[in-house]
C-alpha cells in the first residue's frame, strides 16, 4: 500500500486501506452507523464483519462542522471516512507504523495549528486596519477576492477580518466583485 510521510513517519491513506480490504476480503462487510449527529457535530461508528455477521473490528470518529473549511460542507463524509480508516486499522490493514491514517494525522495537525493560531490571536491583541473602498489596501484586497471567488463572501470576509476591520459597505462591495 502507498504510504505518505508526515514528519518522518509513514501513514496509509484510507482509500488505500479500503482498496486492500475490498480486494482481499470480498465476502466481508464494512458498514457505517451514525451514533450522534446535530447541526455542528457528528459521531460515526464503522464496523467490519465476516460473512456470518460476526464483528471483527470497529472504528469510531468524531467531526465538527466548524473545524475546517472542507468540513463546513462535508463533515459527515469526512467523519465516515475517518471511521472507516479506524475500523480498517483495527482490522490490521495499513498499520505497519500507525493505526492513525494519513487523513487523521493531517487533520490533527491542522486543528493544532488552528488552536495555536487562535491562542496567539487571543493573547496578542492586534489592531485591525480599517478597510475603506478605494484606500491604499483596496487593490490588494480586490486581487485576493478575484483569486478566491470560489470561497464565497463568508470565507473571504473571515480571512480578511484577521487583518482588516470590514464595514457593511465594504462587504457589500466585495460581494459585488465576487459575483462578477
Amino acid at each position: 500500500m502507498k504510504a505518505i510521510n508526515i514528519k518522518g513517519k509513514d501513514y496509509i491513506e484510507v482509500n488505500e486501506r479500503l482498496k486492500h480490504f475490498r480486494a482481499n476480503f470480498k465476502d466481508h462487510s464494512l458498514t457505517s452507523e451514525i451514533i450522534d449527529k446535530d447541526d455542528e457535530t457528528i459521531i460515526i461508528k464503522a464496523t467490519i464483519a465476516d460473512p456470518s455477521g460476526r464483528i471483527l473490528a470497529q472504528g469510531i470518529a468524531h467531526e465538527e462542522k466548524s473545524s475546517s473549511y472542507i468540513n463546513k460542507s462535508s463533515y459527515v463524509e469526512n467523519c465516515e471516512t475517518s471511521a472507516w480508516g479506524r475500523a480498517l486499522g483495527n482490522f490490521g490493514i495499513g498499520i505497519d507504523t500507525s493505526v492513525a491514517s494519513y487523513e487523521e494525522v493531517s487533520n490533527a495537525i491542522l486543528k493544532q495549528e488552528a488552536q495555536s493560531n487562535g491562542a496567539a490571536t487571543k493573547t496578542k491583541k492586534r489592531e485591525l486596519i480599517v478597510l475603506d473602498i478605494g484606500d491604499d489596501n483596496w487593490d490588494k484586497v480586490l486581487e485576493y477576492v478575484a483569486q478566491n471567488k470560489q470561497l464565497g463572501l463568508a470565507a473571504i470576509a473571515k480571512q480578511l477580518s484577521v487583518k482588516y476591520e470590514l464595514k457593511a459597505a465594504v462587504k457589500k462591495e466585495i460581494n459585488k466583485h465576487i459575483k462578477k
